[in-house]
């Protein structure tokens, strides 16, 4: 089984917290942990936040996220100019500097992020995080 949400938002500040509600509603009603809950949620907003402040054109930006019974995979995708993946958030090791700090953030909280890179035709950023679930999931394995 697996629960897919697919969300057109404008590039506007308040989408975020409306994308950051309905991941989290979502994750709540599959039964997910909250420490999984909160770390996707983080690492969501931070992803949202990157499109606002970086993708450049566009009037519009999606959010796909699918739940099944192992994860949770997220692909944020814009319309913008791209940029350069590989230098994204190793720009050394300072944790208190503001830039790449997302990035950084993302990275720690979930198992897998990749970044494709379409110069002039937007990216896409692809979230993966492992699912453990309470008791009586209506995904999780093994559920009562």
């Amino acid at each position: 089984m697996e629960i897919t949400l697919s969300l057109c938002l404008p590039r506007e500040e308040f989408s975020i917290p409306v994308v950051r509600h309905i991941a989290r509603a979502a994750l709540v009603e599959a039964r997910v942990h909250e420490e999984c809950i909160d770390d996707i949620e983080v690492a969501l907003a931070e992803a949202c936040t990157n499109v606002l402040k970086h993708s450049g054109t566009g009037e519009e930006y999606e959010v796909i996220a699918s739940v099944d019974e192992d994860r949770c995979t997220i692909r944020v995708v814009d319309a913008g100019h791209g940029f350069d993946a590989e230098a994204l958030g190793r720009r050394g090791d300072d944790i208190s500097a503001e830039e790449g700090r997302g990035i950084r953030l993302m990275r720690a909280l979930a198992d897998r992020v990749q970044f494709v890179s379409r110069p002039d035709d937007g990216t896409i950023v692809h979230l993966e995080k492992g699912l453990s679930f309470r008791d009586r999931s209506l995904l999780g394995r093994g559920s009562a």
